[in-house]
């Protein structure tokens, strides 16, 4: 059985973290997938998906690092070449990954307990 379907998000850019966790479970329930994998892709080149225990205190955590790893501030090739200032989202999007593949029991996505999966939007605009 092979069931398919596309989550439209509105986010703030910027690698803002919308909380997917309602979502994940109702789609998953109306698909009737029983057992399997389910692989959630990020389309676009400045988004990724990830797993993360989603609470206010380590996504700011999360977001501290992420710019220390890749600041948004520094200047890029891509952004003088291209004039578009989000060569940052780029790499960001990349070295994140652009999937996440999980498996499915019983109806269940198969997580940790803190463990939820996350839409990370990391272009400068939403």
């Amino acid at each position: 059985m092979t069931f398919s379907t596309t989550l439209q998000l509105m986010t703030k850019g910027f690698s803002d973290i919308p909380d997917l966790a309602p979502k994940e479970s109702s789609l998953l329930e109306s698909s009737a997938i029983r057992e399997g994998i389910v692989t959630v892709p990020a389309i676009g080149s400045t988004a990724s998906v990830t797993t993360i225990e989603y609470e206010p205190a380590l996504v700011e955590d999360f977001h501290e690092k992420l710019e220390q790893l890749v600041s948004r501030t520094e200047k890029s090739r891509h952004s003088e070449t291209r004039g578009d200032d989000n060569g940052f989202s780029h790499v960001r999007a990349s070295l994140m990954g652009p999937s996440l593949t999980l498996p499915v029991s019983r109806g269940r996505l198969v997580l940790g307990t803190w463990q939820q999966i996350v839409f990370i939007d990391h272009d400068n605009r939403p």
